[in-house]
C-alpha cells in the first residue's frame, strides 16, 4: 500500500463519517421538534384536557430522552473523526 492509497483510503472515511454526522444531526432535529411539540401540547392543555396534557409531557419526555442519546452520539462521531484524522497524521510523521 502506497502513501496516495492509504491517503485515498483516509480521506474516503472521514467524507464517511461526516455524513454520517449529519445524518445523526437530521435524527436530533427531529427529536427536538417532538419535543417541542410536547411543550406546546402541555402549555395550551394543561387545565383543559388531561389526555392531551398528559400526551403533551410524554412527548417532551421521549424527545428530550432522544435528544440526548443523538447529541451523545454525535459527540462521540467527532471524538471518532480527530482520532481518525491524528491517526493519519501520525501514520504520515511515522513513514517520512
Amino acid at each position: 500500500m502506497t502513501i496516495q492509497e492509504m491517503k485515498k483510503g483516509y480521506e474516503q472515511e472521514v467524507t464517511y463519517q461526516k455524513h454520517m454526522l449529519r445524518n445523526l444531526g437530521y435524527w436530533f432535529q427531529l427529536w427536538t421538534i417532538i419535543s417541542g411539540i410536547g411543550i406546546v401540547l402541555t402549555y395550551f392543555f394543561y387545565r383543559q384536557n388531561l389526555w392531551l396534557c398528559i400526551l403533551g409531557i410524554t412527548l417532551f419526555v421521549i424527545g428530550t430522552l432522544g435528544m440526548l442519546v443523538f447529541g451523545y452520539a454525535g459527540w462521540k462521531g467527532q471524538q471518532n473523526i480527530h482520532a481518525i484524522i491524528d491517526d493519519f497524521d501520525k501514520k504520515i510523521e511515522y513513514f517520512q
